[in-house]
């Protein structure tokens, strides 16, 4: 798979591996000097509850990193056409900005934007604003970097992102959220799982009486549950 540079200092992006939802997995391009993330098409929403929580910890791990300020414009890295900035509602509440690519080849995202996606960060709403400014005047952007004067504005003039924190409860609650959906989605129904295995069986032994000699036809198949459940837990695994 070919390396791609990053939309904003195009340097070589690395290249990391996440469990897709239905199959397979999902391969991101990081920037952990620009702090971004590529996604192509809709990889945000493909990645499983597990694999987001892993990528959180990756970019986590990076949070303390000297970040270099985002160009603009911001190239698509596939086919170096300018980057369209974009503002979307989260799912767990708040806004969140992405830079995409008009050729539909996919988006750039910063860390702090896909947190706030992914219901990690929370936004201040004003009275919050008003009482951090009164204590500290001037703050960095999470969704460009660029310098921001709370006393003034409650949101980046640059980008227009909302004024964000990294909330230790918010952390707490999207971590739960993701590792009970992740719980969920890895743990089968054993009693579902048991009415399929017999409904299988039954079928394949319906199907093969039928190809039978009419003086066979009578004879009923006998049916290897445990053989047949491993076989079919089997496929299950495999997919």
């Amino acid at each position: 798979m070919k390396p791609l540079p990053c939309p904003s200092c195009r340097q070589t992006m690395t290249k990391h591996r996440f469990e897709r939802l239905l199959h397979g997995e999902v391969v991101l391009d990081l920037c952990f000097q620009c702090q971004g993330i590529w996604f192509d098409d809709f990889e945000s929403v493909q990645i499983t509850p597990g694999g987001i929580i892993e990528l959180f910890k990756q970019l986590h791990e990076h949070h303390d990193d000297q970040r270099l300020p985002l160009r603009d414009p911001l190239q698509c890295p596939r086919c170096n056409e300018k980057l369209l900035h974009g503002l979307d509602v989260a799912k767990h509440g708040g806004k969140f900005n992405y830079h995409r690519c008009l050729q539909k080849h996919g988006r750039f995202t910063t860390f702090a934007q896909f947190m706030i996606e992914k219901g990690f960060v929370r936004q201040l709403n004003p009275a919050e604003i008003d009482e951090l400014s009164a204590k500290v005047g001037i703050i960095r952007c999470m969704g460009c970097g660029a310098p921001v004067d709370i006393r003034k504005d409650h949101a980046c003039s640059h980008c227009r992102a909302p004024i964000t924190i990294l909330d230790s409860g918010a952390v707490e609650q999207a971590l739960s959220r993701y590792q009970h959906a992740e719980v969920r989605r890895t743990t089968r129904d054993v009693e579902l799982l048991g009415d399929a295995i017999v409904m299988r069986e039954r079928e394949k032994s319906r199907l093969k009486r039928m190809k039978q000699e009419p003086e066979n036809a009578g004879i009923i198949d006998t049916i290897d549950l445990i053989s047949a459940g491993a076989e079919f837990v089997w496929h299950l695994i495999k997919r």
